[in-house]
């Protein structure tokens, strides 16, 4: 028969002897369809696994982010540890290798820039700071770290600029004492009429924040560099009994008309002198530093009293303020101050400390403290609600 000279196709059906040609699209998985299924061939590429939907299709790149993030941890911690263990150039690596884990960041960039500043590679610490910026404009790191490789470089206006900028930064964050620190550094680097002006306008607000130690220390800072210095006062000349006539030098004739001198009135007994107030806080530090507290307050006190003595009020409350932090309960160092800010202007803060002194010596059972807190609300900030209530 005609028909047996025909072979079959591999699909079991008659040929017409060659092989028939499967095209991809018809070919499946290999499996047999069932009955009642779909006609339609199926989709490209339904040989290889379908794409996960619905919430194993979240899940997948989640899984990847955090391995790269713990990658960009673990680098850090490494930088971090090799840093303190002094091994810059491993600390560099691992820096390195967290940048390249995760480029947006800027604490890598800023990171490596602290370590060269370290191994005094000032250039190349500046490029990693402004790498850092690049990134993150407002990095506080970044912008400490370039005003220090600024200044470091010689490049003082430079390096001011960028403290004004951070100085900005904490503005807005609210940290006014930071960021008063930062605007005085910025004008010792640089004087300008604006950074003044800045400066001073911190200064106002810093006064709003009485009774906040770190808000006290950063205006006594940012008032010792305001404060114009404090001219010597020339020593009188000696009573000669009558007037000097001044035409020729070192002669001591009377003045032609000039009246006789009234009678001088007695001397006022003269106040005991006191140490130079720098070298005597100068030793006070180093006291304090040798462990021997006691000696130190002392100095710091004394130092405060001569520096109080010269008319240099701000360093006079610096010294007070070291002094308070070895002896916070000490009624003498708080009336001191409180005389410091009266004699300054700084009324506000003034009331705040003796309200906050007669607290502290009701809760001390103090009454000679209470007695010389309201002596001086009363001697010099007479009519004030606050302290006359509690001096009643």
């Amino acid at each position: 028969m005609a028909d047996r000279g025909r072979s079959k196709s591999p699909g079991g059906r008659k040929g017409d002897g060659g092989p028939k040609r499967i095209s991809p699209r018809s070919a499946g998985s290999g499996a047999p369809q069932s009955a009642g299924a779909d006609p339609k061939p199926p989709p490209a590429g339904a040989g290889s696994k379908p794409p996960p939907v619905g919430p194993a299709a979240r899940q997948r790149p989640s899984t990847t982010s955090d391995s790269l993030y713990e990658r960009y941890k673990d680098a850090l911690r490494r930088g971090h540890v090799a840093a303190l263990r002094g091994r810059l150039d491993l600390a560099i690596d691992a820096y390195g290798e967290a940048s390249s884990v995760a480029r947006d960041r800027a604490l890598p960039h800023a990171a490596i820039g602290g370590i060269l500043i370290r191994m005094e590679r000032l250039p190349d610490a500046l490029a990693s700071f402004d790498r850092a910026l690049e990134l993150a404009p407002r990095d506080e790191t970044a912008l400490r770290g370039r005003a220090d490789a600024l200044a470091g470089l010689g490049r003082r206006v430079d390096a001011a600029d960028a403290l004004d900028r951070l100085s900005e930064v904490l503005v807005d964050a609210g940290r006014l004492p930071e960021a008063a620190d930062a605007a005085r550094r910025a004008l010792e680097l640089a004087e300008s009429r604006d950074r003044r002006r800045s400066i001073e306008q911190l200064a106002t607000r810093l006064r709003e924040s009485a009774g906040d130690e770190a808000a006290e220390r950063a205006l006594s800072q940012v008032l010792r560099v305001l404060e114009p210095p404090v001219e010597p006062v020339p020593e009188p000349a000696a009573a000669t009994g009558l007037a000097v006539s001044a035409t020729t030098e070192g002669d001591a004739r009377p003045a032609v008309g000039d009246a006789a001198p009234e009678p001088a009135e007695p001397e006022a007994e003269a106040e005991p002198e006191l140490p130079d107030g720098v070298l005597t806080g100068t030793a006070a530090e180093e006291a304090l530093h040798a462990g021997r507290a006691d000696e130190a307050r002392d100095g710091f006190i004394l130092a405060a009293r001569s520096h109080r003595r010269a008319g240099r009020t701000i360093a006079a409350i610096d010294a007070l303020y070291l002094a308070l932090a070895i002896a916070p309960a000490d009624v003498d160092l708080h009336l001191l101050l409180a005389e410091l800010y009266l004699e300054r202007g700084w009324r506000g803060p003034a009331i705040d400390k003796l309200v906050l002194l007669a607290r502290l010596a009701d809760l001390t059972g103090d009454a000679d403290a209470r007695r010389r807190l309201c002596e001086l609300a009363t001697g010099q900030i007479p009519g004030e609600p606050r302290l006359a209530e509690l001096c009643a």
